[in-house]
This record gives structure tokens, sequence and C-alpha cells, in this order.
């Protein structure tokens, strides 16, 4: 929680795990171009400073199947990129990306 967010470029997003089994890091494919990808451990903090403005999709890796995503819209961005779901998706996930994504 939350599951979106706005932020600028430039801004830090700190992911704080108040569960075990659980971490934060962006799905593949679903990060504007030229953007870094991160991978939090399990149980761990991340802190990430976001740089490129755009969509990113963001999941917890064991719970992804379940719906377990956020998504975060850095900059003036009004819709996701035409192939944000071009990759696999499960229908849980893609549900609630499509849900976080009206928040545009």
């Amino acid at each position: 929680e939350p599951d979106f967010l706005r932020v600028a470029a430039g801004d830090t997003v700190v992911f704080i795990p108040t569960d075990k089994g659980h971490n934060a890091e962006t799905v593949k494919g679903m990060i504007p171009e030229g953007a870094e990808p991160f991978k939090g451990k399990m149980n761990k903090e991340v802190s990430v400073t976001l740089t490129q403005d755009g969509i990113y999709g963001i999941e917890c890796k064991p719970h992804y199947a379940m719906g377990m995503v956020m998504t975060i819209a850095v900059g003036d961005v009004s819709q996701a990129p035409d192939d944000f779901f071009a990759g696999r998706v499960p229908k849980k996930a893609k549900a609630r990306f499509e849900e976080q994504l009206s928040n545009l």
C-alpha cells in the first residue's frame, strides 16, 4: 500500500516490508525505456530513485500471480504505453494493473 503513486522524476520511493515473505521489484518489460530495473530482497526495505518519466509496473515476486502489484507514474504521463501488457501477465495482476492505471 498504496498500490498507485504519482511522483516527479528524481523522487525516491521507499518500499517498507510489513509482513514476511514479500519483496518489491520491477516487472520485466513494464518500465520506461532507459530506466533501470530494480529487485528488492525478501523482507528487506528497498529505496529507489526514479529518474525516467513513464509508467513503472512493480510486483511482489512470490505473489505476482495473486495480483500483488503496484503502478508508479513518474512525471506528467496520462496513459500507459501500448506495449505495457506485451509480456505474460497473470490474470489477477493484469486486472489490478488496469484498475491502477485508471488513476492516470
